[in-house]
């Protein structure tokens, strides 16, 4: 099932989501399952549950189509995994900046500033515990989905003066109005 995306202005998209239990996720696999047919219908390569409108600590990454170029070199052929309850334990190493997107918030792209490396503890789909370090866009990428279940955005990363020449595009985004729009969306206010 391909789940709505939710746009920028919702806010579940602000909220600390919450941990998750075998017990009170029974559909769980089912759950990740549509997660990535959700982000592979979008093109995109990380996607977090607050995303489709769920405010639990999960989200999927698969960094498999990402060409070497856009990587300097970094092979990311094995890097799809599921993070649940995922903890950031340590970040390090000199912030280095990237061109960010969101599918939250379309059309939009901004240079983020983040660490290099990561140190993370999370539960993976099989509910087997892992702490694991990883560095460069693999970091990346964690770091811009963890901050979707912790309510932070990337846009919240950006110098006020970036912020400001932006309002008026994330304002029509809130209202639905997105131009070349390639998935389905949910908005939080009516056009």
């Amino acid at each position: 099932m391909i789940y709505p995306i939710l746009a920028y202005g919702d806010p579940v998209l602000r909220k600390l989501a919450r941990n998750i239990t075998k017990e009170n996720t029974p559909n769980l696999s089912t759950l990740i399952a549509d997660m990535y047919e959700t982000m592979y219908n979008a093109n995109g390569i990380g996607l977090a549950a607050p995303q489709i409108g769920l405010d639990i600590r999960l989200f999927i990454v698969d960094g498999s189509d990402i060409g070497n170029e856009e990587t300097g070199g970094e092979v990311m052929t094995d890097f799809k995994k599921v993070f649940i309850n995922p903890q950031i334990l340590q970040e390090e190493g000199e912030k280095w900046s990237f061109e960010e997107g969101c599918l939250s918030i379309p059309n939009v792209r901004e240079n983020v500033n983040r660490h290099n490396t990561l140190k993370i503890k999370y539960i993976d789909e099989n509910w087997v515990e892992h702490e694991e370090t990883y560095s460069g866009m693999k970091a990346r990428i964690i770091q811009h989905e963890y901050d979707h279940i912790q309510g932070i955005l990337f846009t919240d990363h950006l110098s006020p003066l970036k912020k400001r020449l932006l309002k008026g595009k994330l304002t029509n985004i809130s209202k639905g109005i997105v131009s070349d729009l390639q998935y389905r969306m949910r908005f939080p206010l009516k056009k």
